[in-house]
């Protein structure tokens, strides 16, 4: 016994000396690295005094701490950022639902603004932004070498009034401009509608309303269609959704799962992660589902579709998403302004981070370009002729009244079918599936 307690107190004596000669260099480590770091807040707060005694004009102190802070943060990535009191205040009101603007969200790529998405039925969606346009001038000033916050000062302004932008477009040989009248911008976050047996849920942003408003929505036209049991399935339409806040994707996303996790947050520290993981309740009882998603759709639109397509809960649809999957968080300062800050990757359930890489759908369908009036028209292909349409054909005698209104049904359910497919033909492709899907689940 007094060999064992010998032994172990040796051993923590010496495990002690060897920690201690380990800790040495780390300590001294450790003093460089904060003296590296006084020296350079003394080397800023040189250059700051040169500045402020010695250049040409008198120089805003306020505004050259401002730029220095928000210079510090964009450096890091383009998400990252300082907002003043007054841009802080209308991200507030941005997740609330109504604000003033162009309707447009946007990020920072080669010096230019790049728009992730127009939003629905706002200023910059009538007047033909797309995704991936590349903003180089506002009323003929560059926005070259702006921070994206001052970039989106110069495109604010009064309601009613004209903005100019010029755009860089993919496939377009020319830069041109767009004239945009400024408004309020007031997002539903949620439009439901049904076509024959399906249920089509448009998505355009993640705010506070979303998730009511899709659970209050979707009741309503289930109820509509006689319950659950008369339901096909569902087309969740997440094309052009900028993303918005993380707790409104996690509940639209357990809105269509029983169980499973929707997604993982990591950050800096190890173990300094967040899990989210679905209730049990599918609003659809497991019927099908499919959902949209384009180059448009960003962040909390990424997490909606990543988590539905690892669980085989949903069919992707569309083209590869926009690859937002960082997370910022917004930290108040002092003075009612804030910092938004990246601190963590968002994980599918699988694992997979979607960061610059995006979503890629089950089956690709690209969305075609919008032909000019007059190239419809000549492109229009000559419409089919059946026996029915022949002169003196011959009459189904046996065909009952029934028979022949379902026929009549039919027939107008394919042209409307057509004329979806030329305006929208991914949404019309995704109704095809979920027709497709309820016939094998022996629905007609």
């Amino acid at each position: 016994m007094k060999k064992f307690i010998t032994a172990a107190f040796g051993g923590v004596i010496g495990g002690a000396l060897i920690a201690s000669q380990l800790a040495a260099p780390l300590l001294a480590q450790e003093r460089n690295n904060a003296t590296s770091v006084y020296e350079q807040l003394d080397l800023f707060g040189d250059v700051f005094e040169r500045i402020r005694n010695q250049y040409v004009d008198d120089v805003d102190t306020a505004q050259l701490i401002e730029a220095a802070i928000n210079g510090m943060l964009t450096s890091l990535d383009p998400h990252s950022a300082f907002m003043p009191p007054d841009d802080f205040d209308d991200m507030r009101t941005q997740t609330r639902g109504s604000f003033g603007g162009l309707g447009i969200e946007v990020t920072q790529e080669d010096g230019f603004i790049k728009v992730v998405t127009p939003m629905d039925d706002t200023p910059a969606d009538k007047a033909g932004v797309e995704p991936g346009d590349l903003i180089t001038h506002v009323d003929g000033e560059s926005v070259m070498g702006l921070t994206l916050s001052q970039a989106v000062d110069m495109m604010r302004g009064p309601v009613g009034s004209e903005i100019i932008i010029t755009v860089v477009r993919e496939g377009e040989p020319e830069p041109f401009d767009l004239s945009i009248i400024r408004d309020t911008i007031r997002l539903q976050a949620v439009r439901v509608r049904t076509e024959d047996d399906n249920v089509i849920v448009r998505v355009t942003t993640f705010n506070e309303q979303t998730f009511p408003n899709l659970r209050d929505n979707l009741r309503e036209a289930i109820d509509d269609l006689g319950g659950a049991e008369n339901l096909g399935g569902v087309v969740l339409d997440l094309r052009n959704n900028p993303g918005g806040l993380l707790t409104q994707a996690i509940r639209v996303t357990d809105a269509f799962l029983d169980q499973g996790e929707i997604v993982s947050t990591r950050g800096r520290e190890e173990g300094n992660g967040e899990r989210f993981n679905a209730q049990p309740g599918d609003m659809i009882d497991g019927k099908p589902l499919v959902v949209l998603i384009n180059g448009g759709s960003a962040s909390a639109s990424e997490i909606v579709a990543g988590a539905l397509q690892d669980h085989r809960r949903a069919i992707v649809v569309g083209t590869r998403s926009f690859g937002k999957g960082s997370v910022q968080t917004v930290m108040p300062l002092r003075g009612d302004g804030a910092i938004r800050l990246t601190t963590s990757l968002y994980y599918t359930p699988s694992g997979r981070s979607i960061q610059a890489l995006g979503v890629s759908p089950d089956i690709v369908v690209e969305q075609p370009r919008r032909a000019a009036i007059e190239e419809d028209d000549e492109a229009t292909p000559p419409r089919t002729r059946f026996e029915n349409d022949l002169r003196g054909r011959l009459e189904n005698q046996s065909m009952s009244e029934d028979e022949r209104r379902q026929m009549e049904e039919e027939s107008r359910r394919a042209e409307e079918v057509a004329a979806l497919r030329r305006d929208d033909y991914q949404l019309a492709y995704a109704l095809d599936i979920l027709r497709g899907l309820t016939a094998l689940n022996g629905r007609r």
